[in-house]
């Protein structure tokens, strides 16, 4: 009755099973896995907010396929002014729901029932499902960890089949928080251009760089056809009123084509709702106030969990240069969901296991870097106690 491509295993994990029992016994669990930013304690100015969604513009049905102009005005106008995008144009921006949309929209566009996209691994897990809903079949590449990420261009090209589409990076990576760097991103075109692949970038986490400067937006990449993918759940840390976007650029020729197809599909959902995309421009001049919130919270995580990290000697955090979350290293005594389990039950802390995000090894736990202050440093202090006993 159903189709294969929902096929998936839909019983929890052991993970999942040990939450719910601790939660179940009211007990308190310090969560170090926190994602969502509206329950991180920020200021958000509330007023604003609520009434750039009441616009009566709203009450007019103006369906347009990319998008209201204002909306994408407003967009193209955060890539020059935070990005020194100057080029960008805002009839090469689509609005979507979400990333994930956007993701689907570009998969379509790009490959063939059965064709190949080369996605990094470690990474966030959410590609699989979205390959399998759009019929897509992802081929790992890796990360490389020596003093810092980098990207195996040697496993990239032992990916690559003639099914091959496209390459999808996230920059900075979630969870391993790197950036591509200007070498990576001048032998990924040339690795492009040689093979006719496009390039998706999900620059989400791309604002929160830990570094004196930010590395330049994929935005910017006039050399191979290339996807930008943003959107205010990170930007602005707004979620849940899913806007996103996908920036199209590359040689004109290509960029023209791809904007003509994408803005046919995009046409055929018209997903966005009118008061939100109104909206917009008063959503996006929301991440002045919200960056620098959270910024000042990753870094004070950040250096709350060094502080601990140099009073032992068992664990180590591996470099991260942007992003919200932070990777322990961790002596290899079981499992990563064991372990993750061992400190859910033991100690009432909730972190993820490494292959939560496809890392090739135990010996990972993935932290947040956005509680409360004094709740990472009390639940860090917990796991850093059962790890060194």
């Amino acid at each position: 009755m159903f189709s294969d491509r929902t096929s998936w295993k839909l019983t929890q994990n052991r993970f999942t099973q040990a939450l719910l029992e601790v939660r179940a016994n009211g007990e308190k669990v310090f969560d170090l896995t926190l994602s969502n930013p509206t329950r991180a304690g920020l200021h958000y100015e509330e007023v604003k907010i609520l009434q750039a969604l009441s616009s009566p513009r709203a009450l007019d049905y103006d369906p347009q396929s990319k998008g209201l102009p204002e909306a994408r005005e407003a967009i193209a106008a955060y890539y020059r002014e935070e990005h020194e995008v100057h080029d960008v144009d805002a009839e090469r921006i689509i609005l979507t729901t979400s990333t994930s949309e956007g993701y689907s929209f570009v998969f379509r566009l790009l490959c063939n029932a059965g064709e190949e996209l080369l996605v990094p691994k470690p990474s966030y897990p959410l590609f699989e499902f979205l390959a399998d809903l759009n019929d897509v079949k992802l081929v790992p590449y890796e990360l490389i960890y020596d003093h810092g990420w980098q990207m195996d261009f040697p496993s990239l090209e032992k990916a690559l089949t003639a099914r091959s589409r496209g390459v999808v990076v996230v920059h900075p990576n979630n969870p391993t928080g790197s950036y591509v760097q200007a070498a990576e991103l001048e032998m990924l075109n040339s690795f492009c251009r040689t093979h006719g692949l496009a390039v998706i970038a999900d620059e989400v986490f791309l604002d929160y760089g830990l570094g004196k400067t930010l590395p330049s937006s994929f935005a910017k990449n006039g050399e191979v056809l290339t996807f930008t993918l943003s959107g205010l759940s990170k930007i602005a840390a707004l979620p849940q009123m899913k806007v996103a976007w996908v920036v199209i650029g590359g040689p004109k020729a290509e960029t023209a084509e791809a904007t003509g197809r994408l803005e046919v599909i995009a046409d055929t959902y018209l997903s966005m709702n009118a008061p939100v995309q109104w909206a917009i421009p008063v959503l996006l001049a929301q991440r002045k106030s919200i960056h620098a919130q959270l910024l000042k919270k990753v870094k004070a995580n950040l250096a709350e969990l060094d502080r601990q990290l140099a009073a032992q000697k068992a664990c180590q955090r591996l470099m991260v240069e942007g992003g919200w979350y932070a990777v322990l290293r961790v002596p290899v005594t079981r499992s990563d969901e064991e372990l993750a389990i061992e400190l859910l039950r033991q100690k009432s802390v909730l972190v993820h296991p490494g292959h939560f995000y496809d890392f090739p090894s135990d010996g990972h736990l993935i932290l947040s870097l956005i509680p409360a202050q004094d709740e990472f440093a009390e639940g860090m202090s917990a796991v850093l106690e059962k790890l060194n006993s």
